[in-house]
């Protein structure tokens, strides 16, 4: 299983465990939260109207008197409110007193004159002094019907207890409002899941996108593709820069070893030939045989020469990862500059150029120099082994959604075993007519600048004799 997906699954859990004790807190407590408000507001009615109903109780009228009428008077009242949202037409008030022993003297309701409550929770705890209050279910088993009482003490002038006034209020009223708060916090409480698994899943992408681009990265280095250091962010860019320096470090090493090897091997064969011409010269010769030996010197001391610089312009472009700063390179003056560069050449060995490109072309974004020592090489390498008498040929030309630069001649063709590793590093064939050698390194460095720009070079041989170079690049 991908990291990121078990981020997202161990986020999703913990924010849907978090969630759903939230939920559940927030819930259970909306019911017990209205009716503790309500409890409140029935228990400050209670000792107002116990104030009220004290006169008419200690009068012994308290089922026909002034209080009983207004109370009553309350059930046809219309209140005409609306609160929240949800109409009020009448009170939901009950109303009872109980004399002293807790028998019911008046019932706003008319149900329970002359019934003994004083065993109910409220009554009985009202008389000895304590608050009382209960909650009694109508039907038995049904919730629903559950009503609230609260009581209060009615006192006679020396503050003795002599009744109690009781309000009671189904707990029903409460239940719109109720159902609603919990309404309000269920949808919201999936409003703010669905936004957290969204955050979820945005920073599970973000996190796999980032070790995604890493892993591809060091996937890439591995295979001794050129790539560049995926864009990160906070840590993962810090660890993208600790890949890059380890890998330059790395590559630097091994790159160095490399070369030491391939160079002490390449140089052994110049500087064999130069030792030998020396020793002889050393001897009394001809001076047929000196001017010989001596030119041979100078040929294998310019032939090293020219292999350190190549090797070192090879290494130079082989390093480098990418362009730091491409620029706009018009492709038909950049085969123009190579041919000027090469034309003189070509005139000492009797080779015609001929240069095709047309103007106008859509530029291409490189660097300008690397391009044109391409192109010098690729024209250096047709004119060694072109026959005098005749002709190389430079073009440049559209290609799907790039350009292709290509050098012909018409010489005697790559041998077919040898297609393959031209473009190595130190591999070359022998010059027609001379047998000599080149470092190996043009075509080599030919290769790299191609990839650098995001390209390929490719050989392959003409008919009617010689080879065709191409060099695709993206515009």
């Amino acid at each position: 299983m991908k990291i990121g997906l078990r981020v997202l699954l161990g986020y999703f859990v913990i924010v849907a465990l978090a969630a759903l004790l939230l939920g559940r807190v927030f819930v259970q407590q909306v019911k017990p939260g209205v009716r503790q408000a309500m409890e409140d507001t029935l228990a400050d009615t209670a000792n107002v109207l116990a104030e009220l109903a004290a006169d008419d109780l200690l009068a012994g009228r308290m089922n026909d008197g002034r209080f009983a009428q207004r109370v009553r008077a309350l059930q046809g009242r219309d209140i005409g409110a609306e609160i929240w949202g949800f109409p009020k037409r009448e009170a939901s008030y009950r109303i009872t007193v109980t004399d002293a022993r807790g028998i019911v003297v008046f019932d706003s309701a008319g149900r329970e004159l002359g019934r003994d409550n004083s065993r109910w929770n409220d009554v009985y705890r009202t008389l000895r002094g304590q608050y009382g209050a209960r909650s009694t279910r109508e039907v038995p088993g049904d919730d629903s019907t559950s009503v609230m009482y609260v009581a209060a003490p009615v006192r006679d002038a020396q503050g003795r207890i002599a009744g109690v006034l009781t309000v009671s209020k189904p707990n029903r009223a409460m239940a719109p409002f109720i159902a609603r708060s919990q309404g309000v916090i269920l949808r919201w409480g999936f409003v703010l899941l669905g936004v957290a698994l969204l955050i979820g899943l945005l920073a599970a992408w973000w996190l796999s996108r980032q070790l995604g681009g890493l892993r591809r990265y060091a996937d890439a280095v591995t295979a001794g593709e050129r790539t560049t250091l995926p864009q990160s962010a906070g840590e993962f860019a810090a660890l993208g820069r600790a890949l890059e320096t380890m890998r330059d470090r790395l590559e630097g090493k091994q790159y160095v070893e490399r070369y030491v090897h391939a160079l002490t091997h390449e140089l052994k064969s110049p500087l064999a030939a130069i030792r030998a011409s020396a020793e002889l010269l050393e001897s009394p010769l001809p001076d047929e045989d000196r001017r010989r030996f001596a030119e041979a010197i100078g040929a294998q001391s310019e032939r090293l020469t020219m292999m350190v610089d190549k090797l070192l312009a090879l290494a130079a472009v082989e390093h480098r990862q990418r362009i730091e700063q491409p620029e706009p390179v018009d492709p038909a003056a950049l085969v123009q500059a190579a041919a000027e560069d090469v034309r003189s050449q070509a005139q000492a060995a009797g080779v015609q150029l001929v240069v095709e490109a047309e103007e106008g072309m859509p530029a291409l974004s490189g660097d300008r120099f690397l391009l044109r020592q391409m192109l010098v090489n690729l024209l250096d390498n047709a004119i060694d082994f072109s026959a005098r008498g005749t002709s190389v040929e430079a073009s440049v030309r559209r290609q799907d959604a790039g350009m292709v630069f290509i050098v012909a001649d018409r010489g005697s063709g790559v041998p077919d075993y040898a297609v393959e590793r031209v473009f190595e590093r130190f591999y070359s064939l022998p010059r027609p007519g001379t047998q000599a050698r080149s470092s190996g390194l043009g075509l080599s460095f030919v290769r790299e600048v191609a990839a650098l720009h995001g390209g390929r070079a490719l050989l392959r041989n003409r008919e009617g004799g010689g080879t065709v170079v191409e060099v695709v690049l993206p515009t």
